[in-house]
């Protein structure tokens, strides 16, 4: 599949040609079984060359552009797969484009880790991200469960979607529109969770300037949020447990609405340049 794939009219699919709307958190499964002997060949070898890692508390995320090419191939195997784009089609609006953000899909390590870290937000209830007030551009975010079991259970509170996830399942969520959490208690003896996080922008078919200007803007955030969660997961130092609080203090924040924890850093600066004026004034 090339990097855009455009978006064919299908019967029953949502109408109109709008991309402002929420896409609708949906579930599904990899059946075939030269799919789930890619899933196989990746978790062997995940455990193999991070050993170390699966044994920690942290989580853990790698961007997939970091790792060796043959394992990249096998990842596009299903990241690019007709089993995940034919649910994206059944959701987008006509004429859209679904533009793979593969410089943001991570491959991800999950630990259950509330420890005030960075990544403790990861099991709270939060949005992906923070751009859900602009009405255009909307960023799917497909979660390819690698290796899982149904100890914990995902929440996807706004399309009122519940679902343990096991090996072989995906699921698709609104990256800034759809809040969600998951439930469950640590439980060292439970199977590792190892997941794929893959990005789609889905942008009208002739976006132009509209449509960089949103990968841009996703690619940002997506950049700064991830920066500062990794460097405050699991926090030792002043300086980690502060960007950790940070963390979990624009999360709830940005729960509220996303221009709130904007405005506060707004406030801030303003309040810091100010004081800096008073200072040399």
């Amino acid at each position: 599949m090339s990097a855009s794939m455009p978006i064919a009219r299908r019967e029953g699919r949502t109408p109109g040609t709008g991309t402002a709307r929420r896409f609708p958190a949906s579930t599904g499964r990899f059946d075939r079984a030269a799919d789930r002997m890619v899933f196989d060949t990746l978790v062997q070898w995940i455990e193999d060359n991070y050993r170390e890692d699966l044994r920690q508390r942290p989580s853990k995320h790698v961007y997939v552009s970091k790792l060796p090419t043959a394992v990249v191939v096998q990842i596009d195997l299903l990241r690019d797969s007709s089993v995940i784009r034919d649910v994206i089609l059944q959701h987008v609006p006509a004429g859209s484009v679904v533009h793979p953000m593969k410089h943001t899909d991570e491959l991800y390590l999950s630990h259950y880790n509330k420890d005030f870290g960075g990544d403790q937000g990861l099991y709270s209830k939060h949005y992906d991200g923070n751009l859900r007030f602009l009405p255009w551009c909307p960023v799917v975010r497909a979660l390819i469960y690698l290796q899982s079991d149904a100890t914990y259970t995902v929440v996807f509170g706004d399309s009122g979607v519940r679902k343990a996830f096991t090996t072989y399942e995906f699921g698709l969520l609104d990256f800034h529109r759809e809040l969600h959490w998951v439930e469950g208690r640590y439980n060292p003896d439970d199977r590792q969770r190892i997941l794929l996080k893959c990005n789609y922008l889905i942008m009208p078919a002739r976006g132009g300037a509209l449509a960089r200007t949103m990968l841009g803007a996703n690619t940002a955030v997506f950049y700064v949020v991830k920066a500062a969660m990794e460097y405050s997961k699991s926090p030792r130092t002043p300086p980690q447990f502060v960007v950790g609080l940070l963390c979990n203090l624009f999360r709830l924040l940005n729960n509220v609405h996303p221009v709130v924890p904007l405005a506060l850093i707004a406030v801030v600066f303003a309040a810091s340049g100010w004081g800096i004026a008073r200072l040399l004034g």
